[in-house]
């Protein structure tokens, strides 16, 4: 079954079945808000991590430095702090509190698009729930995924995580400017994420050093102006 993966708890049929289901109608309003964005023309990116490898952090940095217009779509399980920081910054957000869900679905962000300002912006950014697991499961609408992990975090989080970073079609190595103070073998990093995905692209940041989040940026601009141009080779806009 799709995105099901081995687990003693779930060798049930009826559990199996029950899970199917559940993300069959998640896939389905998933294709429903990439319809949505589309026709607004908007590039929709899902930004995925564990807590504190700093997604609201970049995207701040994007609100001083990025040409491109974009709203965000905030997740957590309780209160509105991220979305408040980049509204203080000027960009639209939206906060969904998920309660007890650990991850972002489809339906949620369904939500949160009808509350984006979408004739008015490039992008729109979803700020998954700091977890490197459940989020990796659901198709939320997005066209990209984008997946911070951070140098403090160590060095085996993307050989323990594997599905989160074969989602990615951007790994961002974060906190850069702590290399010098952390063990962190950043090159074996790199190829633990080429073995898992061989043409992921990777990027070195620290919020620190505007060059960094420059490259970042451009990368977007980038997507922008494919999806743009090739349209009709793309899947969408």
């Amino acid at each position: 079954m799709k995105n099901i993966h081995s687990n003693p708890q779930l060798n049930d049929k009826k559990a199996i079945s029950v899970i199917s289901k559940i993300l069959e109608k998640n896939d389905h309003e998933a294709g429903h808000n990439r319809s949505h964005f589309e026709k607004h023309k908007v590039l929709a990116i899902n930004l995925m991590s564990s807590p504190g490898a700093g997604k609201t952090a970049l995207l701040e940095k994007f609100a001083d430095l990025a040409k491109f217009k974009f709203g965000v779509i905030e997740g957590d399980l309780e209160t509105s702090k991220d979305a408040d920081r980049l509204k203080a910054k000027g960009v639209p957000a939206f906060q969904i509190e998920t309660g007890t869900a650990c991850h972002l679905d489809a339906f949620m962000v369904h939500k949160g698009l009808h509350a984006m300002p979408l004739e008015e912006m490039d992008v729109c950014f979803v700020e998954n729930v700091g977890n490197l697991v459940c989020p990796a499961s659901y198709d939320v609408g997005t066209h990209l995924n984008i997946v911070l992990i951070s140098i403090p975090e160590g060095n085996d989080k993307i050989a323990k995580y594997p599905v989160m970073f074969r989602k990615a079609d951007l790994i961002l190595i974060t906190k850069m400017d702590l290399l010098p103070y952390i063990d962190y073998d950043v090159e074996a990093e790199k190829r633990e994420a080429l073995r898992i995905k061989p043409d992921v692209d990777i990027l070195e940041v620290s919020i620190r050093n505007d060059a960094s989040v420059m490259r970042v940026i451009e990368w977007v601009e980038k997507r922008i102006g494919e999806d743009r141009i090739n349209s009709n080779e793309s899947s969408f806009f």
